[in-house]
C-alpha cells in the first residue's frame, strides 16, 4: 500500500517521535510512505520551537498569526496535489493540527480514503493555555477537519468522547493508544548495570522520563524527598526541560540536591538503558486526554509504576495489578504509594510483572498500531486483505 503521510511538524521533538515510530512500523509491514509536510528541524533542545515559526508566534499579533496558519493550507494543498499526482498514493494518513484543513481538501478532491490521527483537542488546548484571537474560525476548522476524515484516530477514549461531541459518528472513531518499539526494548542493561553507569549503585531510584514542564508535577517528588528522609533514595530525571531550574532550586532549598540527578537530553536509541535504572517509574501528573509515551516505556521495561487515577490512565493501568494509583489531587496518596512500593519488594516485583505483561495483553506496540491502521484502510477498500499477512519480520 502506498500511504501519503501528511503533517505540519517542524521540530524533532516528542511529536516527531510518534511520526517516526508509526511510519517505521508501517514500512515494516511493507507499505511505502510519502511525506508531505514542513522540513523537520533538528533542535539542540527537545521540545524547542522551530526557528522562524517561533519568531512569528512571539512577535506578530495573534489574529495575524492564526490567519497565517490557515493560509499555510493554501500552499500546502498545492504540495499535496503535486505529491498525489506524482506518487499516486492509495490513501492519506494525517497527524492533526489546528487550522489545517488541506488534508481533507485533498482527500475530497482525489477521493482518497483518509485517516486522521488526533493527539489533542488543539482548539480547546490553545484556547486554555495560549488564547485564540479567532475562536469561531479555529473551532469551525477543527470540526470540519475531524468530520471530513473517513476515520478519526484519537489516542485515548477520553479524547474520543471529545471527538464524538464535535459531531463525528462513533462508528468512525477508533482509539489507538501510543506504544513502544519492542525491538528497542528487547535487550537493555540490567538495573544494576544501568545504575552503575550513572553513578547510582546502591541507590533506590525513583525515575521520570521526558521533557519536564511545571505541569508534570515533578516538584511534588522533590517535596517527597524533603519529607521522607530515606538516605538511599534518589530521583533520576531522564531528560530536560523548562522546569529544570525550578526543580534544582527547590532541591537545594530542601537540602536534597545530592539526591537528584538530571541526565539532560538522551538519544532515543539509548533511552531504554537509562530508564532501566529505575526502581519505581513515576507519572506524577498527566494531561487528562493524553497517551504519555513514557508510560508505555515504563511498562515495556517491567517497572513498578506510580501514576494518577485519571480516566485516561485507567485505560491502561489497574491499581494493584500493574501500578499503584493515587488521587491526582493528593500529595499524601502519591507519597504513600511510593513508600509502599519502596518498602515491599514482593509488591514491587508483582507490579513489575503486571506492567510487562500489559504490553502484550493490550497490543501496545507500534507494530500493532501499524496493523490497526492497515486494517482500517482495508475496511475502506484500500490495498489487499491483511487477515493472513502475519506480523512484520524482525529487523
Amino acid at each position: 500500500m502506498k500511504i501519503l503521510y501528511h503533517h505540519r511538524i517542524r521540530s524533532k521533538d516528542g511529536q516527531f517521535v510518534h511520526v517516526e515510530e508509526l511510519t517505521n512500523a508501517l514500512r515494516r509491514y511493507g507499505h511505502e510512505i510519502i511525506f508531505v509536510g514542513p522540513r523537520v528541524i533538528e533542535n539542540d533542545k527537545l521540545g524547542a520551537d522551530a526557528g522562524f515559526v517561533a519568531w512569528m508566534k512571539k512577535h506578530l499579533p495573534q489574529f495575524i498569526y492564526e490567519l497565517m496558519e490557515l493560509c499555510y493550507s493554501f500552499l500546502d494543498i498545492v504540495l499535496l496535489i503535486k505529491a498525489i499526482r506524482q506518487h499516486k498514493p492509495d490513501c492519506l494518513y494525517e497527524r492533526y493540527n489546528l487550522l489545517l484543513p488541506s488534508g481533507v481538501w485533498a482527500s475530497k478532491l482525489f477521493s482518497l480514503p483518509m485517516l486522521l490521527e488526533v493527539n489533542a483537542p488543539l482548539f480547546e488546548e490553545r484556547q486554555k493555555y495560549d488564547g485564540i484571537a479567532l475562536p469561531a474560525l479555529a473551532q469551525y476548522v477543527e470540526r470540519y477537519t475531524w468530520r471530513g476524515a473517513d476515520f478519526v484516530l484519537p489516542v485515548t477514549e477520553v479524547l474520543a468522547k471529545k471527538v464524538e461531541q464535535s459531531g463525528v459518528p462513533r462508528d468512525r472513531i477508533c482509539v489507538i493508544h501510543n506504544g513502544i518499539d519492542s525491538h528497542k526494548f528487547s535487550s537493555v542493561l540490567s538495573r544494576e548495570e544501568a545504575k552503575s553507569r550513572l553513578g547510582l549503585s546502591g541507590k533506590f531510584v525513583l525515575g521520570f522520563a521526558g521533557f519536564v514542564r511545571d505541569w508534570h508535577g515533578l516538584d511534588r517528588v522533590i517535596e517527597f524527598l524533603g519529607v521522607d528522609k530515606h538516605p538511599d533514595q534518589h530521583l533520576l530525571l531522564v531528560g530536560d526541560g523548562p522546569a529544570r531550574d525550578g526543580l534544582l532550586r527547590r532541591a537545594e532549598e530542601l537540602g536534597v540536591a545530592d539526591q537528584f540527578t538530571i541526565t539532560g537530553i538522551v538519544s532515543r536509541d539509548d533511552v531504554a538503558n537509562y530508564l532501566a535504572a529505575f526502581d519505581i517509574a513515576l507519572q506524577p501528573n498527566v494531561v487528562a486526554y493524553a497517551s504519555p509515551l513514557k508510560l508505555f516505556e515504563y511498562l515495556a521495561l517491567g517497572h513498578a509504576i506510580v501514576a494518577p487515577s485519571t480516566d485516561n490512565i485507567l485505560e491502561i493501568l489497574s491499581d494493584g495489578d500493574n501500578a499503584l494509583l493515587f488521587d491526582s489531587q493528593s500529595d499524601e496518596q502519591m507519597f504513600d504509594a511510593i513508600r509502599r512500593i519502596r518498602d515491599d519488594a514482593e509488591l514491587r516485583e508483582g507490579l513489575a510483572h503486571g506492567a510487562q505483561e500489559t504490553i502484550g495483553r493490550l497490543g501496545l506496540t507500534w507494530d500493532e498500531n501499524a496493523n490497526r491502521v492497515t486494517r482500517l484502510f482495508v475496511r475502506l477498500d484500500v490495498g489487499d486483505d491483511v487477515q493472513n499477512a502475519g506480523p512484520p519480520s524482525e529487523p
